[in-house]
């Protein structure tokens, strides 16, 4: 006879940052969480900006030692051209939580997850095959094992494996991302400012950062169909879309950057409404995802973490009341950031007229009458 398979607390879906998180916080709350979902892939990946509002939250996490390591810097200097054609600064040590870090992402994350795993969170790196409750249990497959959940929480990124067929999945937008790093030529004499750049364009707009290793990450944020045919073939288009730009195109050639094939990612607006039900929470990305403008994201996959590993703490104790008001926060965090998010594009005023910039021009009343729902099977794969 085949012994019953034992219940744990909670199962973490998701291998990234977010996934990471919520196991160190369950660990901390005394529960060893059941840790679903592949290793990271090795390489670069876009998405390196930490927010100084991110320092306490991994403070909480007793992870904010990870941020002297080598590989990261302070993010002290952030230039834009938004609003006009000429660069404006602003000092981030002035934030009340000191700068925020330009991060080496890969090793952060890596660093991360291995401070979950050493809080004793019991991994399964596979990717989940099968997902279903019955009766208050989850019943789970991955990497040819079963697993049995009382609680799970969904970190799995935009795709939201599991929460995507528990709610309503909503988009504001379809911004893409066309990201590459690139190298300094040899030959350079020129060593670049350790700086942040963000301009503004017609169709989009630049995002550069000077990482600790003397490589330049390069995103254009534009829409699908405003990218250039067979954009990711070669350098051509980036270098075409360069030529428009004042700003971070003149950093690049007078630095030496030498250009690299981009590749491309989703970087729109999505959620879920609402983002946890009885037995479940969507966490990171699979919650809500935003426009990088904001430079929240993995403070925002930090806090729902934290935020919902208490929540399932506390409903496994008997209160359901704690995963209520996370699935409120969530909700109201998307509001207002869809507010913002339109007041950051409007105060770039010159371009106005063009697509790109008319499609922000609106702020969603409410997650519940967005224009665009999303279909259960979401967002096709390369995201962000």
């Amino acid at each position: 006879m085949t012994a019953p398979v034992a219940v744990v607390p909670v199962a973490v879906v998701g291998g990234g940052l977010a996934g990471a998180a919520a196991c160190l916080r369950l660990a901390q709350l005394g529960l060893r969480p059941l840790w679903i979902g592949p290793a990271a892939e090795a390489g670069d990946r876009p998405g390196e900006h930490l927010a100084p509002a991110a320092r306490p939250l991994l403070a909480t996490l007793g992870a904010l030692a990870l941020l002297e390591r080598p590989g990261h810097r302070p993010a002290n200097a952030l230039l834009s051209a938004w609003g006009g054609p000429r660069l404006a600064e602003r000092n981030a040590i002035l934030h009340l939580e000191g700068p925020g870090r330009v991060l080496d992402r890969p090793a952060f994350e890596r660093d991360l997850a291995a401070l979950a795993l050493a809080s004793r969170a019991q991994r399964v790196e596979a990717a989940l095959e099968a997902a279903d409750c019955a009766e208050g249990v989850w019943r789970l497959r991955a990497g040819g094992s079963e697993a049995r959940a009382r609680f799970l929480l969904d970190a799995s990124g935009r795709a939201a494996v599991v929460a995507r067929s528990r709610t309503q999945r909503f988009r504001a937008d379809r911004l893409a991302a066309l990201w590459a790093f690139l190298e300094q030529d040899p030959a350079s004499d020129v060593e670049p400012t350790p700086a942040t750049l963000i301009e503004a364009a017609p169709d989009g707009w630049w995002y550069a950062a000077l990482l600790a290793d003397g490589r330049l990450a390069l995103d254009w944020f534009s829409d699908p169909d405003l990218l250039p045919p067979d954009a990711t073939r070669g350098t051509a288009a980036l270098e075409a879309l360069l030529a428009g730009s004042r700003q971070v195109g003149r950093w690049i050639a007078e630095a030496g950057f030498r250009l690299a094939a981009p590749r491309l990612a989703s970087a729109g607006t999505t959620w879920l409404a609402p983002a946890a039900g009885e037995g479940w929470a969507a966490v990171g990305d699979a919650a809500a995802a935003f426009d990088p403008l904001s430079s929240h994201g993995m403070t925002t996959a930090l806090w729902t973490a934290i935020t919902a590993a208490e929540a399932a703490a506390a409903a496994l104790a008997g209160d359901p009341a704690p995963l209520a008001r996370y699935a409120a926060a969530v909700a109201a965090g998307v509001q207002d950031f869809l507010a913002a998010r339109s007041r950051l594009y409007a105060a770039e005023p010159r371009f106005a007229e063009r697509p790109f910039w008319q499609r922000r021009s609106s702020v969603f009343a409410d997650t519940d009458i967005s224009p665009s729902p999303l279909p259960s099977g979401g967002e096709r794969a390369g995201e962000r």
